[in-house]
């Protein structure tokens, strides 16, 4: 589908249309491509609602892709910022590593340096979009129905990237009717004020929305999951459990706990393979996919010519690389960039490890039991599992077909760089098939971005919040129940424990930081204490928060003195709970105000952010 309108972005401001570049006027016209311009596409409900379709697509853009000039999709840098991972390109002088000394308002925070800056050109680009639409729907001639399902979805991405973009950056400019012509008078409005908003937005809206929709379209089912984060992120609690209900008793949506799809017949395989494997997301059986973003090969020039998901160059440790691993008796473990001799490609790709998990993630998560289907063999894979295969070891080296070890008898360490090259990752996620010859990094497939299984973790929270752990006990269950997973107690439910078992469910699916981030505001905001006792408050969030504490109990990595091979130190501060907004982004905007998060730089300069939205 052919974009709309043309604009020039960046992270020189908020939007293409709103900030003029210096020197600059021609840029800020819109540049018409075909016929589909404002003027004739937004006079009909069969306009604007394919419009919509715009929406939907921008999703895999700003998350699962690789942007342009990056071999990073945005979503790593959700869990860069989080317990669960960090970047494992060990050799690359910009990634981002030294979180405290390289994530500040005037480093160029896009590409392999992060994609800080991206996440706000996209998520500001598609609340552009949706204004717009929602603007030239109030004088176009349609029926009751037609005109709340347009506001409906309109709302929805909205409310979807709004949701992201406070819990990335606190206070922003909260926009909420289209911008025609450039402005520099912009004010950064509270995240509370936001969120409320967006939450009567939806209550609003949503039940205009239907769940028999085409896949990859927006639900009624996806606008009250996302209702539900929203309400949370509010404190209000009883209404989480409330729109959650509304999910989870549609009599639409279930989730899968029987085997299902292209591989069901496969005795080798189970439920948890089978949910995630990509010719399976988007079949009608699968009653448990709220939202699921469509990405297919054939979809067009345009798609062929991308590099589709890329998912395993980002999982996958780098343990093909030529001499990266050796025997024992110090031979070359594998043969790189040739599937016939060396067939782990075809099967797991060729991996850089750009999202390098902690031992969090592969391990502590998994010690309540040894028969969770989400780490079981085959499921989960470590390069310890695979075997020494270069062919040139065949019939001349003991070694050849034994598993591949870390250390020799003597202890000497037989992996370069174990941060990049010995690690364990979900292959029943990164199984995704490539469509180009001899690519090995996971080509185009769907992806999704709400499930069910999350619903029932959400509630889970709020129960939790509401100190009620027997109900919350009950859905974390539901969940644990179809991965095979020991039943939990009540008294073993905590906030905790839900993040957790979200670490469990939902890797590569969530907004990590984002989720991270917003239950950090939940524990300030209530003054309740963590599962070590400590408590927090909203005056020094961005000084002492549960955000930058759990990522401290739990990983290997950051402030504990670890260094990538370019000599760059991880760490990490609590003011990494929001990230800076670009210098630029706030500079341009010469007759307003945008405040810059707490604890970067500029952000002494910081004015009383507003209650409502800019005029």
């Amino acid at each position: 589908m052919k974009k709309l309108i043309k604009y020039t972005l960046g992270y020189t401001g908020i939007l293409g249309v709103m900030f003029a570049a210096s020197g600059c006027s021609d840029w800020l016209e819109p540049k018409p491509l075909s016929f589909f311009t404002p003027e004739n596409t937004f006079n009909s409900y069969e306009g604007l609602k394919t419009s919509t379709d715009m929406l939907n697509r921008d999703v895999r853009y700003f998350d699962y892709y690789p942007t342009a000039g990056s071999a990073e999709p945005c979503i790593l840098s959700e869990y860069f910022f989080s317990e669960m991972s960090v970047n494992g390109r060990t050799d690359a002088s910009n990634a981002p590593v030294d979180l405290v000394r390289q994530i500040n308002p005037s480093a160029s925070l896009t590409g392999n340096a992060s994609q800080i800056n991206n996440y706000w050109t996209y998520l500001y680009k598609g609340i552009k979009d949706a204004n717009t639409i929602l603007s030239r729907s109030k004088d176009t001639e349609m029926t009751e129905a037609q005109r709340g399902e347009i506001e409906a979805l309109g709302c929805f991405h909205r409310a979807f990237r709004y949701y992201r973009l406070v819990h990335q950056y606190g206070d922003i400019p909260f926009i909420v009717n289209e911008v025609t012509g450039p402005r520099y008078d912009f004010y950064s409005t509270k995240r509370e004020a936001i969120l409320r908003y967006l939450k009567e937005d939806l209550d609003r809206t949503a039940p205009y929305l239907s769940n028999d929709v085409y896949i990859g379209m927006v639900t009624q089912a996806a606008a009250y999951h996302l209702l539900t984060k929203i309400n949370l992120a509010l404190g209000e609690f009883n209404d989480a459990v409330e729109s959650a209900n509304k999910v989870i008793n549609d009599g639409v949506h279930q989730l899968m706990t029987q085997r299902f799809g292209v591989d069901k017949n496969d005795a080798s395989k189970n439920v948890i393979w089978d949910l995630h494997q990509s010719d399976n997301k988007s079949l009608p059986e699968n009653k448990e996919c709220l939202y699921i973003v469509i990405d297919r090969y054939d979809a067009g020039s345009d798609m062929r010519s991308a590099a589709g998901l890329e998912i395993k160059r980002q999982l996958v440790p780098w343990f093909p690389a030529s001499g990266q691993i050796t025997t024992p008796a110090g031979e070359v473990a594998f043969v790189d960039n040739n599937q016939t001799k060396n067939p782990y490609l075809l099967e797991y790709g060729r991996g850089v490890c750009s999202l390098r998990s902690t031992w969090y993630h592969q391990n502590m998560i998994w010690t309540l039991d040894d028969t969770d289907l989400r780490h079981a063999p085959g499921n989960w894979v470590h390069v310890s599992d695979l075997k020494y295969n270069n062919p040139n070891l065949e019939g001349k080296s003991e070694w050849y077909g034994k598993n591949v070890q870390l250390y020799n008898d003597k202890g000497d360490i037989l992996v370069k760089d174990t941060i990049r090259c010995w690690s364990g990752w979900p292959h029943y996620k990164s199984n995704v098939a490539d469509q180009k010859a001899s690519w090995w990094r996971g080509g185009w497939a769907d992806w999704y971005v709400f499930r069910l299984a999350e619903t029932y973790l959400l509630r889970a929270e709020a129960y939790t919040w509401l100190d009620n752990p027997d109900l919350a006990v009950q859905d974390l269950n539901k969940v644990r129940e179809r991965a095979g997973a020991r039943l939990l107690t009540a008294d073993e439910v905590n906030i905790s424990q839900i993040l957790d078992e979200r670490a469990r469910e939902l890797f590569y699916e969530e907004p990590r930081k984002c989720e991270l981030t917003r239950i950090a505001y939940l524990f300030a905001k209530t003054g309740k204490a963590d599962e070590k006792g400590r408590t927090y408050s909203m005056d020094k969030f961005t000084e002492n928060n549960y955000f930058y504490n759990r990522i401290m109990d739990r990983t290997e990595f950051y402030n504990k003195g670890v260094k990538n091979s370019v000599g760059n130190t991880y760490t990490i501060a609590p003011h990494n709970v929001l990230w800076p907004i670009a210098l630029k982004a706030i500079s341009s905007n010469v007759e307003g105000h945008i405040n810059q998060t707490p604890g970067y730089d500029g952000s002494e300069n910081n004015v009383e952010p507003m209650d409502t939205p800019n005029e």
